[in-house]
């Protein structure tokens, strides 16, 4: 039985959050809910908004506000898209379908992972607003070609290459649970960690009825779509370099974004590579842990792109006010992630709806507590943040 997502005592992300705890077997959530290491940076990219603080213009009249953006020549509604998140069918049957036709309906973009548990196709074709393909090079270039072939005939109006994932992240919580042994299927190894899921049984009868341990449809081996069990291999086989991108973009023939930049130094070699935009971003604290919070990091890159292409943020996103505050520090939009994977894992389509409508509703709220009508007039002139960002 799914909860009631539109229950007035879920008021914020964190509602949803323990709602998605409740629903959810602990190796499901914490893949969600983790970082890596000692999680330092998954706390910082949350913890590092509070630095930033209001400067608001006062008695000024706001009855409306503008929230459209434009990024990559492309128009949203709304100045956040959904993020890529991998394994969403693991959350709720048929996870990225659900989560796209949310997003087009509330107005906004979203962005499949490569390692999706539903077809691209079926994806894009459940919404009516733009999608972005988030491009991993797991099974190699070959493979990667008829993605991008799969993609582009599907009609996806962006690739998001992500650069930041030489090799999988060291998440703890997974390694305590069990993770690689439950996904092993050997009924000896999985026994000890079988008892988080035997405990769940409305999520384990929906997830069976899904087609139970997925594969990844859009890895199309030779023998078959990529296991999922082969993923950390493949990732260390396939590391993306700067190099890449030409082939990439001759291949693709669209909008390009990279996903991972942390440096001014990054971005500018991006730039100097034809690409349309960068997402500052440390893979939601789930690879390097100790590196700064992506919304300290945005001045930085923001300089270095000096206006030459879009630059946009992920990371800790939990309230419009933080989807504001980086719009003031030059992000032309946000991604979020973890904001809808909870309500997806919570309860489904309208799980997701809501996560959109709650920081939707803050960002209405603290633009016309800003006195700002605009999306567009939003600049650093409205916040005031540490100098040593600058």
């Amino acid at each position: 039985m799914l909860a009631n997502v539109s229950s007035p005592s879920i008021v914020n992300i964190s509602d949803l959050r323990l709602m998605a705890e409740k629903r959810l077997p602990r190796m499901v959530f914490d893949y969600i809910d983790s970082g890596a290491d000692r999680e330092q940076t998954l706390s910082d990219n949350c913890t590092a908004y509070k630095e930033i603080l209001f400067r608001p213009r006062c008695a000024v009249a706001t009855p409306s506000c503008d929230l459209s953006i434009s990024v990559l020549e492309q128009d949203f509604q709304l100045p956040f898209l959904l993020a890529p998140v991998g394994s969403s069918r693991m959350f709720y049957p048929q996870g990225e379908v659900v989560a796209a036709r949310e997003a087009g309906i509330a107005g906004t973009g979203y962005t499949l992972s490569t390692l999706s548990g539903c077809r691209l196709e079926d994806v894009k074709q459940a919404t009516n607003f733009p999608a972005w393909y988030q491009l991993y090079l797991l099974g190699g270039r070959d493979v990667a070609l008829k993605t991008i072939e799969r993609a582009r005939l599907a009609g996806y109006s962006a690739i998001v290459v992500t650069i930041d994932t030489p090799v999988s992240g060291l998440r703890e919580r997974d390694l305590r649970n069990g993770t690689k042994e439950l996904l092993s299927m050997n009924p000896i190894k999985m026994f000890p960690y079988l008892s988080q899921i035997l405990v769940k049984p409305c999520w384990m009868t929906q997830w069976l009825s899904d087609g139970g341990l997925m594969s990844f449809p859009n890895v199309e081996l030779q023998d078959g779509p990529m296991g999922y069990t082969e993923i950390g291999p493949a990732l260390e086989a396939s590391v993306v370099t700067w190099k890449d991108l030409d082939w990439i973009r001759e291949a693709w023939g669209g909008k390009i974004l990279v996903k991972g930049v942390h440096i001014g130094d990054d971005a500018k070699k991006a730039i100097d590579l034809g690409v349309d935009g960068i997402v500052v971003s440390n893979h939601g604290a789930r690879q390097l842990d100790s590196v700064a919070p992506t919304i300290r990091v945005l001045p930085e890159v923001v300089k270095a792109a000096n206006g030459q292409i879009d630059v946009l943020l992920d990371g800790g996103i939990r309230r419009g006010s933080d989807v504001v505050k980086a719009l003031c520090l030059g992000a032309k939009a946000v991604l979020i992630g973890r904001a809808y994977a909870y309500g997806l894992g919570a309860a489904g389509g309208p799980g997701v709806a809501r996560a959109i409508d709650i920081i939707k509703s803050d960002v209405l709220r603290t633009m016309k507590l800003l006195g700002c009508d605009s999306i567009k007039n939003l600049n650093p002139s409205f916040i005031q943040f540490p100098d040593d960002w600058k």
